[in-house]
């Protein structure tokens, strides 16, 4: 639904759950985009450092490594340069990749601001921008950092727009209107939220009584394989 609208180069704002095609989707329409507006030009003007046409914000550096790795697939015959900006590790090599000049950028809210604000790269060039699992950034603190990043793009309607959230909550769309041009609404909904044998069950403890809670929990349903995820490492 959301790849006939953006190659007609309208905005979108879509309610979509992981493993829908989103990132294909996404990164097709953004590639599209670009190489038909440089007409597959992508080197360097006048000996200055190429800049970021595509820009993609993603909530935690997995999120952030994977739309990469599937943008390095999809992307391979392009010509274009993918760099990667997320915390933790990696700072100068980073650092050095983006200022060698890229096409597309893509990372979480906080080393991108730290890059920026040290004119590691510009974003007047940005042709596409996109914001992958918006309502996680909202929960993980990110808003200001993603308003601060979106006001140094160039206009909502010289460039594509596409957001994606697994809930088109009220915050959500207000930053949609606000940064985005008219943006069509996608909802896809999976057909089924959860499998017939899986047992779901929810708790709602206290940060001091979670690790009593979890131990408990895992002592109870004895031997097998149990996956925990957590928001921070």
């Amino acid at each position: 639904s959301t790849l006939p609208i953006a190659l007609k180069g309208h905005d979108v704002a879509g309610q979509a759950q992981t493993g829908t095609g989103k990132t294909a989707a996404f990164l097709i329409a953004a590639y599209q985009r670009v190489l038909t507006k440089s007409g597959g030009d992508t080197d360097v003007e006048d000996g200055k450092q190429k800049q970021p046409k595509v820009f993609i914000l993603a909530p935690t550096r997995e999120l952030a490594m994977q739309i990469a790795s599937d943008a390095e697939v999809l992307g391979k015959h392009t010509g274009l340069k993918i760099a990667l900006a997320y915390g933790g590790t990696g700072y100068e090599q980073q650092r050095r990749t983006i200022e060698s000049g890229i096409d597309v950028l893509i990372g979480t809210p906080g080393r991108i601001i730290d890059y920026f604000k040290q004119g590691v790269f510009k974003l007047d060039q940005v042709q596409v921008a996109i914001l992958d699992e918006a309502d996680r950034m909202f929960d993980l603190g990110f808003i200001k950092d993603i308003r601060y990043l979106l006001r140094r793009l160039p206009q909502p309607d010289q460039r594509l727009n596409m957001l994606f959230s697994a809930t088109l909550s009220q915050k959500v769309m207000e930053l949609a209107y606000e940064h985005m041009n008219e943006p069509d609404l996608i909802r896809i909904e999976p057909d089924k939220m959860t499998a017939d044998r899986v047992r779901q069950a929810i708790f709602f403890p206290s940060n001091e009584d979670k690790m009593p809670l979890l131990v408990g929990l895992i002592r109870e349903m004895g031997v097998g394989r149990i996956m925990v995820f957590v928001n921070m490492k």
